[in-house]
């Protein structure tokens, strides 16, 4: 259960501690209207909490979080759906910090190439503490374009791009908002997002406010991968637990009718590196703690190399469906997400795929089952990934549940 704590609270470390026992039934509680809730409400054994009453689980928003996790004590089996500092890898300044401080350990400890797995988000300067050096590396590359981004804002606001250095100096001097409206585009076009590209999303529900005056500046990839002419970028989910989007398996069809499964390949195993390289740039400086887990939004933008770069993570992805099809599929992610952290204390923590979700990291790389091809470059090792891939869920998740009852019953 959760209450309101009579002295300070210290987080929990990463031991398991006493194992969880099964309960008759999960009192949960949420402040979000939209998909989670038809989740929740539907989900066997599962009661809401109304008001202040007691709660085993919580999907609450980051400002509850900030106001209430260091003063609120939570028995062992509690659950919520943030990390405290979460901000580590979601706010975009903070989010480029972790990973440079990250790729120049590597090189330290383990040479260029292995920092060159890094390289996979695009040149950025914190504005204004890195105005000077951002200054240098425009006059070293004249003509290129560049956005600027709020560091912790969501839904594209406040974003504009700019090609001339008087435009940043009119942003600086603070009369950007009246000047940077068109930005050499097409006025028919959102200076937002001029070319229908991936900067200007309608995903977040909710995000940290922070001054306006803090923002990146980011090299802008001028040469996106287009299908019929036309920008995109990929939502992946990560679940961290102490880990995609299933409409993904049209797309990799679609490249691999193009470019070859072998291309492809590369292309989902870039993609899981910039998995498990940005979340092990936060690693030390994350606060741990057994009761927290976070459903992580990445935004990923393909070029035309088929290279992917990251342009933010969200803590708060956007639940609320825009179609028929986006509610199944966020329906399917968050019933996977309630497997994966297991109030009822089903799982035996070692299973490496739990519906939609894979295990791709466990104090190492997890490694697929044996017989599955390596395309990988990896020699005989095959990483636990499936992003893009075939996959039936529902009979997965059959078949877990089955195994899992059958186990019991031999054990009991």
């Amino acid at each position: 259960m959760s209450r309101p704590k009579n002295q300070n609270y210290k987080g929990h470390g990463l031991s398991k501690g006493k194992e969880r026992e099964q309960r008759a039934s999960i009192r949960f509680k949420t402040t979000l209207i939209n998909t989670l809730m038809d989740v929740l409400r539907h989900r066997p054994g599962w009661v809401e909490v109304k008001d202040e009453g007691e709660w085993d689980f919580y999907w609450c928003d980051v400002s509850w979080l900030r106001e209430n996790f260091d003063h609120t004590y939570m028995d062992e089996h509690v659950r919520i759906s943030h990390f405290r500092n979460h901000y580590e890898l979601t706010r975009k300044n903070y989010m480029v910090k972790n990973l440079k401080r990250f790729r120049k350990q590597l090189e330290r400890e383990a040479g260029k190439l292995e920092a060159a797995k890094c390289d996979f988000f695009p040149k950025t300067f914190e504005m204004p503490c890195e105005y000077h050096l951002f200054v240098e590396e425009f006059r070293k590359n004249p003509g290129i374009t560049w956005i600027m981004k709020p560091v912790a804002r969501s839904q594209g606001k406040g974003i504009f791009l700019f090609r001339r250095l008087k435009d940043i100096m009119d942003w600086r001097k603070g009369t950007a908002g009246k000047k940077l409206t068109s930005l050499e585009a097409p006025p028919a076009r959102s200076a937002v997002n001029p070319s229908g590209s991936h900067d200007a999303r309608s995903s977040d529900d909710q995000k940290d406010e922070i001054p306006v005056e803090n923002y990146v500046a980011q090299r802008y990839i001028e040469n996106p991968y287009l299908i019929g002419g036309r920008k995109f970028d990929l939502r992946v989910y990560v679940l961290v637990m102490s880990g995609c989007k299933w409409m993904l398996q049209r797309f990799r069809q679609y490249l691999a009718s193009k470019h070859g499964p072998e291309a492809v390949e590369t292309l989902f195993s870039d993609m899981d590196n910039i998995f498990v390289r940005s979340l092990q740039s936060v690693q030390k400086v994350i606060i741990s703690d057994k009761h927290c887990f976070e459903l992580y939004g990445y935004d990923i933008l393909i070029d035309e190399n088929l290279k992917p770069w990251l342009l933010e993570v969200n803590a708060s992805p956007s639940l609320t469906a825009s179609s028929q099809e986006d509610y199944e599929l966020k329906i399917c992610l968050l019933e996977d997400t309630l497997h994966v952290v297991d109030m009822e204390a089903r799982l035996t923590g070692r299973e490496k795929r739990v519906g939609g979700f894979d295990l791709m990291w466990n104090d190492g790389p997890v490694s697929r089952e044996e017989g599955a091809p390596d395309l990988s470059g990896m020699g005989n090792f095959v990483t636990n990934t499936h992003l893009g891939c075939i996959n039936d869920r529902n009979n997965q998740l059959r078949q877990l549940f089955r195994s899992l009852q059958s186990q019991k019953k031999a054990s009991s």
